[in-house]
């Protein structure tokens, strides 16, 4: 015990009081609900949503879906509060191409989102969501970003800018891509993911045994073979660069422990969000599109039912909330 001044004690010091702003409550907090996820059990019904932006929020199952523009999301969230990162940024592919879908000729295009601004500005955008999602990343967590040759050497360049540590580039080998129209050079059958922890000296954490025991005893190389998302996954509508669940769980399970915060920021239909959700993750994710959270929210609800009835657990099973639609659209 410290002894102050006349012999007297101390005592333990008060603490501070905090200042109103500090004490307001951030209506874009990531930190959702903490602990382990309970399916099965009996839960409080879902709370009315913080904030217009948040489009659907289910404190029990802990998944929030956010509706705007990430890097203004991400700006107001605190710092260190997520235990991974998946993005699934644009491709900056929509230059009026064709490419083969379904036996036909259809448009590249997949919106203004997609839309290329130069190789300069490309980068300069990448460069700052990476930055915030190196801000809200915890010291040991880390981040998973997937792309195609026409991005993934300037997310690379941007990880490396940014203090990031590269850990693999993981290959994904998609069976069935569609044919090259032009046939002036090979069929693109595969797209990169970058695995990076936050920084050289940081300690990440592996799942090396459950990947092992994956890939049949022998360790996991880093060619991954996934077949697109089937027609089960797109039954709530699509996304042009949806990504299968297998994918997502996989990485999941290989970079987070049970109840890790894990955010998508570029969320699209929801696949992170399926996937944490299957195993007991908590997730937020974020997009500009209402279309695709609606089919996101559809997507988190099934995946509830899902648990809901195979949960061994006793007592009052809860729904999944409806999405809370923005009032700023």
């Amino acid at each position: 015990m410290h002894i102050g001044q006349g012999g007297h004690s101390a005592g333990p010091k008060l603490p501070r009081k905090r200042s109103r702003a500090r004490q307001r409550t951030n209506p874009f907090d990531f930190r959702v609900r903490e602990g382990p996820v309970k399916y099965g059990a009996a839960t409080a019904p879902a709370q009315p949503a913080p904030s217009s932006n948040v489009f659907y929020y289910n404190p029990a199952a802990g998944i929030k879906l956010i509706k705007g523009d990430c890097l203004e999301i991400m700006a107001q969230a605190p710092a260190e509060c997520v235990d991974m990162v998946f993005a699934d940024p644009p491709y900056f592919l929509s230059n009026n191409g064709i490419t083969c879908h379904a036996g036909r000729m259809v448009s590249v295009n997949k919106g203004k989102w997609d839309a290329s601004k130069g190789a300069l500005a490309d980068h300069e955008f990448i460069k700052k969501w990476l930055k915030e999602c190196h801000r809200v990343l915890k010291p040991d967590g880390t981040i998973w970003v997937s792309g195609t040759l026409h991005v993934i050497y300037s997310v690379g360049y941007a990880m490396q800018e940014l203090g990031y540590k590269i850990l693999n580039d993981i290959v994904w080998e998609k069976p069935n891509p569609p044919p090259n129209l032009a046939c002036r050079y090979f069929t693109h059958s595969t797209e990169i993911i970058l695995w990076a922890r936050k920084s050289d000296k940081a300690r990440h954490y592996y799942n090396y045994a459950l990947m092992k025991e994956i890939n049949g005893g022998k360790q996991m190389k880093n060619v991954w073979r996934f077949n697109s998302p089937d027609t089960e996954e797109k039954r709530y509508g699509k996304h042009p660069t949806q990504k299968p669940v297998k994918l997502l769980e996989r990485i999941i399970l290989a970079s987070t422990r049970e109840g890790d915060l894990v955010l998508d920021p570029f969320v699209g239909s929801g696949t992170t969000a399926v996937a944490a959700v299957r195993h007991g993750r908590r997730s937020v994710g974020i997009d500009l599109e209402e279309s695709y959270l609606a089919v996101a929210a559809k997507r988190i609800e099934d995946e509830i039912a899902r648990k809901n009835s195979s949960s061994s657990a006793g007592g009052e099973k809860w729904n999944a909330p409806k999405p809370l639609a923005s009032s700023g659209s």
